[in-house]
């Protein structure tokens, strides 16, 4: 039975004239769904590491490799200006998704984690001196810690967080504070990948530039679950990877203002970056083509393409209300639970639950609620910042994704009560 959305969006716009959405209809859609682990029906909340794949997703990658596989941007014949234009195209429904107003501007990347290298060394190495300073936040995901780790260890420079509140909420008053004369670069995320919490992140946008700071916005997490608009980010760069927006693995997108990328150099050298090659000098082809080093991911892209278009059909504001939906009814049913303690769950939110259970060790309570058949995320999340901040080793994290139901969420309760149980 196809069970109700909530009645408002994550941004509080009234829901009445939204699409109507079938979520049997919507899981029919993933194959894998239908399995079974344990003798036990699949419940899946671990879309926050990686989510599942629709049939349209799997069959758009299977036509390229059956019918319309070549190698792109190089040949003549029919099958190349193919794949090239259906590579092509899957650029351009990246722009529209992010609302980048150049197609020049959106790159295609191996995931967030590259783009978020690709930023950090071809861009920040240029403007980073001895004693400068790189901004993040205490939320960051070790993809958006390591990489300017690296790059201010190259120049001498510093990395600093700015610091959350007990609810994982970015203190807005401190990170201004923290934005000085020394700061070159802002990097932060848009959505915790380990609280689900929301980043103010025009408002943080906003005060960086305020100072002439540009910003990185790491959208792993939003992009899948907010209507991300970059232009009114107005963030000189914002990167998610393909695999958890329904999409292949390997395929992720730096989207970069135009002139950004036009001063960057190179970030990796070889075939389809350049314009012309001696062995005295090689002049570089303009963005995005100048970052795209190689034969890319050509059926990852075009996947890409065939995951907005799924997730278009559905629409954003109908999948978002029917997730945070679900998220409203996780947080009361754990809430209610004696010995759950919540993480992250004040302020806007997207589709994270992120727990302990009394003193049970996080794997202790994800192996059983595996042989449940539930699968969740347990540990530090490539966090390792966040749990310091917390004072623990890690967490339980349930992440919810568009084709989950409240019955699988009374499953994870459910069998919570089993733990308990167990450990007494």
């Amino acid at each position: 039975m196809s069970q109700a959305v909530a009645e408002t969006t994550l941004d509080g716009a009234n829901r009445s004239n939204l699409p109507a959405y079938d979520v049997d209809k919507v899981r029919a859609d993933f194959p894998i769904l239908s399995r079974e682990v344990y003798g036990k029906p699949l419940v899946f909340l671990d879309s926050g590491a990686s989510a599942k794949k629709p049939r349209a997703v799997i069959d758009a990658v299977s036509a390229v490799y059956e019918g319309e596989y070549a190698n792109i941007h190089r040949g003549v014949h029919y099958l190349s200006v193919r794949a090239t234009q259906l590579y092509d195209e899957a650029r351009e429904k990246v722009r529209a998704y992010l609302n980048a107003a150049k197609i020049g501007e959106i790159v295609f990347t191996r995931n967030t984690t590259e783009a978020i290298n690709l930023v950090a060394s071809s861009f920040t190495g240029q403007r980073l001196r001895e004693g400068d300073e790189i901004l993040l936040t205490e939320l960051e995901h070790h993809a958006n810690i390591v990489p300017w780790q690296l790059a201010a260890g190259r120049a001498g420079a510093v990395v600093r967080a700015s610091p959350v509140d007990d609810d994982g909420l970015v203190d807005l008053e401190k990170f201004e504070a923290m934005l000085t004369s020394r700061t070159k670069m802002v990097a932060f995320t848009h959505t915790s990948n380990v609280l689900g919490v929301v980043t103010p992140a025009k408002e943080m946008t906003r005060l960086a530039h305020e100072k002439g700071i540009p910003v990185l916005i790491d959208g792993a997490q939003s992009a899948v679950h907010l209507s991300v608009d970059v232009q009114d980010l107005d963030c000189d760069f914002f990167t998610f990877t393909g695999h958890k927006l329904y999409g292949p693995s390997g395929i992720g997108v730096l989207y970069g203002k135009s002139n950004h990328l036009e001063a960057m150099p190179p970030y990796q050298g070889g075939g389809d970056m350049i314009e012309y090659v001696t062995f005295e000098k090689t002049t570089f082809a303009k963005p995005p083509e100048r970052f795209e080093a190689g034969t890319p991911h050509i059926s990852g892209a075009i996947g890409l393409g065939a995951a907005i278009d799924y997730v278009n059909a559905l629409g954003r504001d109908a999948v978002a209300a029917h997730e945070h939906g679900l998220l409203q009814y996780a947080t009361a049913r754990l809430s209610d639970m004696p010995g759950v303690r919540l993480f992250g769950a004040k302020g806007e939110k997207a589709s994270i639950v992120s727990f302990l259970q009394d003193d049970v060790h996080p794997h202790d309570v994800g192996t059983i609620l595996d042989q449940a058949g539930v699968a969740v995320r347990v540990g530090h999340h490539c966090a390792q910042p966040l749990m310091d901040r917390f004072g623990i080793s890690g967490t339980v994290r349930a992440s919810i994704g568009l084709y989950n139901t409240r019955e699988e969420i009374d499953k994870l309760a459910d069998s919570l009560h089993h733990v308990k149980e167990i450990f007494g």
